[in-house]
């Protein structure tokens, strides 16, 4: 076993979600040897065509990297495995939420903004995670284009923002890609939509969060109505001008917002967060062309964060 390769306890964690093998001329053949490849990959930033030969050719690899990408394989490991830990009580449910941008390499530039035409990458519908046909999955609606593609310019360059919700033990919950000049603010409500952990057994997924803790870049009115709409207690600072702003217009102006500045303190739990994610040299250097590729990078990095801690 090579160093950054999956335990015996990991693998025995994942197993049992993956696909069957021996399928199809036994098309899915040893998975732990391809994913072992795959966080090589992650962990160290190389190019596909470099990846080290006991991980078996590079092509198939990067082909199943892409499939699960696509069609939420990764997605749905991360869930289960967010699901066993919740159901064992090692989920803390005081959610810190921030964005870290991602500069991007030049070769994520250029993604073709529609597919070519009699190209065999079209998924068929009705597909599930892990478990499609021969055809190859095609990318997800939405992308082409830059902005498609959620890639932008900001003072950082060309970049692409992760958004992400972390649990209070530095493991993300949820993950969102936007274009590197997108603001923070915006896409609170899009990211606490994203957490849910499925229950095992019965029950619905769990999507609430005890209480939130955010920056003053998420300290606008709309994202404190959104989540008292929800019930979440929240904790975010408020901006000097906002304060300003407040006072000047007296009693018209409202109340003041209730801030706890010792709880606001446990928020460096997402920024820890964000440090692990960027250990993953894939993760900090965004090299792929499809922004649906990058946020299956960016997954299974949170998959290995979970699984090690």
């Amino acid at each position: 076993m090579g160093r950054g390769d999956l335990t015996n306890a990991e693998w025995d964690r994942l197993e049992s979600f993956l696909p069957r093998g021996g399928a199809r001329g036994g098309r899915w053949s040893d998975h732990r040897r391809v994913i072992n490849g795959v966080l090589y990959r992650v962990r160290t930033g190389v190019q596909w065509r470099d990846l080290p030969e006991r991980f078996g050719p590079w092509e198939t690899v990067y082909k199943r990297h892409r499939r699960w990408s696509a069609d939420g394989t990764w997605a749905m490991l991360l869930s289960r495995v967010q699901a066993a830990e919740d159901a064992a009580g090692r989920i803390d449910w005081d959610v810190s939420v921030d964005s870290t941008a991602v500069r991007a390499h030049q070769h994520a530039a250029g993604a073709r903004k529609t597919s070519p035409r009699g190209s065999s990458k079209g998924g068929r519908p009705g597909d599930e995670p892990g478990r499609s046909g021969a055809w190859e999955t095609g990318r997800p609606a939405g992308g082409g284009g830059q902005i498609g593609e959620c890639l932008g310019r900001s003072r950082g360059g060309f970049t692409t923002k992760i958004h992400l919700a972390a649990d209070g033990r530095c493991r993300p919950l949820a993950l969102l890609l936007t274009p590197g000049h997108y603001g923070d603010g915006p896409q609170l409500e899009r990211v606490l939509e994203q957490v849910s952990v499925p229950r095992i057994g019965v029950g619905r997924s769990r999507t609430r969060p005890d209480h939130v803790l955010a920056d003053k870049a998420y300290t606008a009115r709309r994202n404190r109505r959104y989540l008292r709409r929800r019930g979440i207690p929240h904790t975010i600072p408020e901006r000097l001008d906002q304060k300003k702003h407040r006072r000047n217009r007296g009693s018209r102006g409202g109340r003041p917002t209730c801030f706890d500045s010792e709880r606001y303190k446990n928020r460096n739990t997402v920024e820890r967060a964000i440090n692990r994610l960027k250990g993953f040299r894939a993760v900090a250097t965004r090299y792929e062309k499809r922004a649906y590729i990058y946020l299956g990078t960016v997954t299974l990095a949170a998959l290995t964060i979970w699984l090690r801690t």
